[in-house]
């Protein structure tokens, strides 16, 4: 059979079948007027409170202040992104919206500006490409994870952290990260993962103990601020990475040592390629 008509006998074929289906596409979004909602949450009802933060995309702040477990406002514009509160046997999750099918993403307006009490919290923020801005000094927090996608986010501990952290642990994608005041943190291990993008990590504050830390990175830039007077050690697992480093560093080898009185940092770098500058 001639290979024209095989064609035009399939394309026939084909559109009649497609005559048959209905195709249900998903309704989308259109963003609205704001709405500024209040959130509210008395406790848990636990010594210890595990509470989750689940956010997509806008812009996220946090603070210490509040005198219930959380207190704070969400400000967005499309109904589909009202925030949820779960909590239960402890835990607490305060959730956001299907932001899915959105359109005109860039009239999409979504904030929420949180303040946090100071009872024990074992801390963790999941979110996706966003702004995030926040200071958790003064808390109590147990334990802080934060996952987030393509981020922008400055997290600093401007006082110290009022109970001993067993991990601060942080997960991102090709990101812009500054972490300030770490060693108000009080933590015993930081694990900071990161992809292609430039991360600060700023150690600050007041070393009360030991701390371990564990910093992997894909080719970009990181940044260790570790003042001086500080006890560090900081060896690189790479042979791919620059080094720049403060003139009060020594080196031997693939370890960068800076003596100083009290507790001791214990720094380990992982880079596929980049820059890693080690300053004060």
């Amino acid at each position: 059979m001639n290979l024209k008509i095989i064609s035009a006998i399939l394309v026939l074929a084909l559109a009649s079948m497609a005559c048959g289906f209905d195709v249900n596409l998903p309704e989308r979004a259109e963003p609205g007027p704001e709405v500024e909602e209040s959130i509210t949450v008395t406790g848990s009802g636990s010594d210890e409170t595990r509470l989750t933060i689940s956010f997509g995309a806008g812009t996220l702040d946090l603070s210490p202040g509040a005198q219930n477990l959380v207190e704070g406002t969400a400000v967005y514009n499309v109904p589909e992104l009202k925030p949820e509160v779960i909590s239960g046997d402890g835990n607490v999750e305060i959730k956001q919206g299907d932001f899915k099918n959105l359109v005109n993403f860039n009239d999409v307006k979504n904030r929420w500006d949180l303040k946090l009490g100071d009872t024990p919290i074992d801390l963790n923020i999941n979110a996706g490409a966003y702004q995030g801005n926040f200071e958790l000094g003064g808390l109590s927090l147990t334990s802080l994870t934060v996952k987030d996608g393509a981020a922008q986010v400055e997290l600093s501990f401007s006082e110290p952290n009022l109970t001993q952290m067993s991990v601060l642990r942080y997960e991102t994608g090709a990101s812009n990260v500054t972490l300030s005041g770490l060693a108000n943190a009080n933590f015993s291990t930081l694990i900071f993962s990161g992809g292609a993008g430039d991360y600060e990590l700023d150690f600050s504050g007041d070393l009360t103990e030991d701390g371990t830390v564990n910093v992997s990175a894909g080719a970009g830039s990181v940044q260790l601020v570790i003042p001086k007077g500080v006890n560090a050690k900081v060896t690189v697992e790479s042979t791919l990475v620059n080094v720049n480093l403060s003139s009060n560093w020594s080196q031997d080898g693939n370890d960068y040592t800076q003596s100083g009185e009290g507790p001791t940092l214990t720094i380990i770098v992982k880079m596929a390629a980049g820059n890693l500058t080690i300053t004060d």
